[in-house]
Order: C-alpha cells, then sequence, then structure tokens
C-alpha cells in the first residue's frame, strides 16, 4: 500500500475565506484598504511569513512592521476557522484511501497549531498518521525536507503527493515523487505549466487515480 502525502490550505480546505478575514482585520487597523479575496488565494502557498510580506508589500507597508505585523497575524491566525470549508468529496476520498490500506499524512506551509486546529475542527484530523506544518521544521516547502519528513513517519510502501499550487509542483519535483494535481486550489499558472504525473478536479477522481498510479508503477 502507498504512503500518501496532502497539501492542506487550496488542496484539502479553502481556507482563504478565513485568511482574508484575519489579514483584512489587521488591514483595518492599520488603516490600510482591504485585501480582495483574489489577491488573497494568490498570497498562500509559502507559510505565513511570506504571506505577510506580499500582503504589507500590496498595501506600501514598511518592512520594518513585518515582525509586528507577523505576530498580530498568527495570533488571530491559530483560530480562524469560521468560514474555511472542506473540498467536495474530500472525506468520502479519505476513508476510501484508508479503507484500501494507505497510509495518509499531511504536509503544509501552514503552522502546525493552526493546522491542527482546522483539521480538528472539520473532522479531518483522525485521517492522517502525520502532520508536518510550516514551523515543524527549519525549512519549508518548496524545500523537500518537509516532504520526506512526512513520508519518513509513514513508514514504507510507494510514495504519492497531492497539492494544488506551484510550490507543491517544484516540491514534488524536487524530492522526485510522484505528484497528483488538484486543479480547483490556489496555483497561480495553467495546469500545463505545472510538473505533475496526473490532474483532477474532483476528490471523487483521487482514489481511482491513485490505483492507476499503482497499477502502472507495479
Amino acid at each position: 500500500m502507498a504512503r500518501i502525502v496532502f497539501d492542506l490550505d487550496g488542496t484539502l480546505i479553502d481556507s482563504a475565506p478565513d485568511i482574508q478575514g484575519v489579514a483584512n482585520a489587521l488591514m483595518s487597523e492599520e488603516g490600510f484598504e482591504p485585501l480582495t479575496l483574489a489577491q488573497t488565494r494568490d498570497f498562500i502557498g509559502n507559510g505565513v511569513g511570506v504571506f505577510v510580506e506580499k500582503m504589507r508589500g500590496a498595501r506600501g507597508i514598511s518592512e520594518t512592521e513585518q515582525d509586528r505585523l507577523l505576530a498580530n497575524f498568527i495570533a488571530r491566525y491559530h483560530s480562524a476557522t469560521k468560514l474555511t470549508e472542506v473540498y467536495p468529496g474530500v472525506a468520502h476520498a479519505l476513508q476510501s484511501l484508508n479503507a484500501a490500506g494507505h497510509s495518509l499524512g499531511v504536509c503544509t506551509n501552514k503552522p502546525m497549531t493552526a493546522t491542527g486546529t482546522v483539521l480538528a475542527h472539520l473532522s479531518l484530523d483522525a485521517y492522517f498518521k502525520t502532520i508536518i506544518g510550516g514551523d515543524s521544521l527549519p525549512v519549508s516547502k518548496p524545500d523537500p525536507a518537509p516532504l520526506h519528513a512526512a513520508f519518513d513517519a509513514l513508514g514504507e510502501g510507494p510514495e504519492i503527493y497531492v497539492g494544488d499550487s506551484d510550490v507543491d509542483a517544484e516540491t514534488a519535483m524536487r524530492a522526485n515523487v510522484p505528484f497528483l494535481l488538484f486543479t480547483e486550489g490556489y496555483r497561480k499558472v495553467p495546469v500545463a505549466e505545472l510538473h505533475h504525473t496526473d490532474a483532477f478536479t474532483h476528490f471523487d477522481k483521487l482514489p481511482g487515480l491513485v490505483s492507476h498510479h499503482l497499477a502502472d508503477a507495479s
């Protein structure tokens, strides 16, 4: 059976509305215009520090404010779950993969506290045997080390990574693992321009893709 590791934001869950809410509460306090949902999705992917950098840049806020804004952002971010939704078909796909004997994990650039909170809130935490967050290691994706750590924690078996973004595609390429691309998340470029083994638009398709990939690889 396979070891299957998932990205989180934009892959399993649509968290952009909650992240936008955190960002715009901060922007309101600072006296700046709010971010649009499109801007929020565009800024997600490289971790909370980079998100705040991009948020600052979009509103012309000085780099000297980074640490203060980051601390304020994180303080709100850990409990931001009200508007986050699971993508259609995710729970059924995870149930099917678990029932088939696959070992599942999460590798995300989201901080561990926020990751644990949102997975528990959405009743997804029980599906995963390991979780690697953006602050679990000294480096984060697209460095392949967090992904390797997630696979290592799952034991033995073929490796498959599932994600939605440019960051995920680069991570999979650098880790030299098969990559299944969820096309309805937060990617910033056309599917054809992203490294991927296969792509899918709905999670109902994922168990079949996994089976097909494992059969081809055997």
